[in-house]
This record gives C-alpha cells, structure tokens and sequence, in this order.
C-alpha cells in the first residue's frame, strides 16, 4: 500500500496569513454575526481549515480563499443560530402547560384503578411481564434473563397482554 503523507499548508505561512489577514477578517466577520466572540470562533476555524485545507489554494489567491471560507464558516454559524432561535421562541410560545384541576385529577385516579382492574384479569405470565415492562421500565431482553425465559416468549406475553388490557379498558 503506497499512502502519501497528509497534505497540510505550511504553519509559517498559515502564521505570515494570519498576521496579515487576522484583523481584517476579524472584522469581517463581526460585520457578518454582530458578535466579537462569535467572530472570534470562526476566525479560529478559518485559520484551523486554512491549516487543513489551504494547500488547495493558489498562493496567490489565498487571501480571497481565506475571506471565503471565513464567510462560509459564518454563514453556518447564523444558521444554527436561526434554528435554535426558532426552537426556543417554539418553547416560549408553548408557554407552561395549565395545571390539571380537580375534575382531571379525580379521572386520572379513576383512569389508573382501571387499569389496576385490568391487569389483574391477565393471566400471571402475562401480568407479571407487563408489570416488569411498564411498572418497572425493564427492557425486554432483561425480563427475559431475569424470567429464565427466551425473549420471544416475553414479546409475545406482552402483546398478548397488552391486546387483553385494550379490549377491558374500550369503553
């Protein structure tokens, strides 16, 4: 196998580029975010690509490479910017949920006495597997091992079960 060493620009290049193009395109960049640490990071991702990649760059273009990475970098960041912005004004608008009132939690109670009713209609295999499932949120393959028995034998008690306890509980 013939591998070729990774290509790189030169660091005392990456270093001259920086000295030379550093406050520029620093405040390029915060022309772009309107932030001086945001324009900070992506200045320092500039420079990190033109390590990794400016060797794919004319040296005589370099400059205009380097302003097009940092816009390109920027424009990313306003993005991800954007979309957690519209993620949080979701969260905003859905606002805190109206606490339940009496009338609510006087049919959750009755809700969970029917499903207590239910579960003891199944079956013992099939209640004692869905009480692992759901009481105690243990992952199948661990019901299994704890029941000695093969994981299609509990998939199929749960299904079975839980097919029983939506017939009971149809109003």
């Amino acid at each position: 196998m013939n591998e070729q060493p990774e290509k790189k620009l030169d660091a005392g290049i990456v270093a001259q580029l920086f000295v030379e193009h550093a406050e520029e395109l620093r405040r390029f960049l915060i022309g772009i975010l309107r932030d001086h640490n945001t324009a900070a990071d992506v200045l320092q991702i500039t420079f990190a690509k033109a390590i990794e990649r400016g060797h794919t760059a004319r040296e005589e273009t370099l400059k205009g490479w380097l302003f097009r990475v940092a816009y390109n970098e920027a424009i990313v960041v306003k993005r991800k910017q954007a979309v957690q912005n519209r993620a949080a004004g979701v969260i905003a608008a859905a606002g805190e949920p109206p606490s339940p009132g009496p009338e609510t939690r006087m049919v959750r109670i009755e809700d969970v006495e029917r499903v207590r009713k239910a579960l003891d209609t199944l079956p013992p295999e099939q209640r004692q597997v869905v009480r692992m499932r759901m009481y105690d949120e243990k992952k199948f393959i661990d019901i299994a091992a704890e029941l000695g028995l093969p994981l299609g034998t509990v998939l199929t008690r749960m299904q079975a079960g839980l097919k029983k306890l939506r017939k009971a509980l149809d109003p």
